[in-house]
């Protein structure tokens, strides 16, 4: 009888220490991927603030130009459409974009490749020869019935890098 009760002391305390052991795994287990969860939800939450701020300066969140279109009985979305398509126009000149002040490269013209529209009066555009590349800042001015007036403002071309 003795026997049993220290058989059942010795059983109970080494389930008692494998219940602690295994538990014990499972909670740092679980600790490390509550913490990769948190990691992953800081990023995304710096991922969605990024994308707040790269949208700042965007006619689709600037209120105030959408009014100025509303007020001349525009819609803002049909005129983005038109001015970015009006500026693709110009690449059609063989010399290249009129709006790209740079000569021609080894016979490569200057083209626009994409644009954001940043509000009712300005607009940023990425250009490139294939070679070179660079940015322009352009002001520009819709009328319904004529073709955008552009006008640039400023412009950046990147120099190229060579590898050594």
């Amino acid at each position: 009888m003795k026997n049993v009760f220290l058989y059942g002391l010795v059983f109970s305390l080494l389930f008692n220490v494998f219940q602690y052991v295994n538990s014990t795994k499972i909670l740092d287990a679980k600790d490390k991927e509550v913490e990769k969860v948190k990691a992953n939800l800081k990023i995304s939450r710096d991922s969605v603030i990024n994308l707040t701020k790269a949208n700042y300066f965007s006619l689709e969140s600037d209120e105030d130009a959408q009014e100025y279109f509303y007020s001349h009985e525009l819609d803002y979305q049909k005129v983005a459409e038109k001015v970015k398509e009006d500026l693709l126009v110009l690449n059609e000149n063989k010399n290249g974009n009129k709006l790209i002040p740079y000569e021609p490269i080894d016979g490569k013209v200057f083209l626009v490749n994409n644009s954001k529209i940043l509000n009712h009066r300005w607009l940023i555009a990425e250009f490139s020869n294939g070679d070179l590349w660079g940015q322009i800042l352009v002001k520009y001015f819709v009328s319904p019935d004529k073709p955008t007036d552009f006008e640039t403002v400023e412009t950046v071309l990147y120099e190229r890098q060579t590898k050594e």
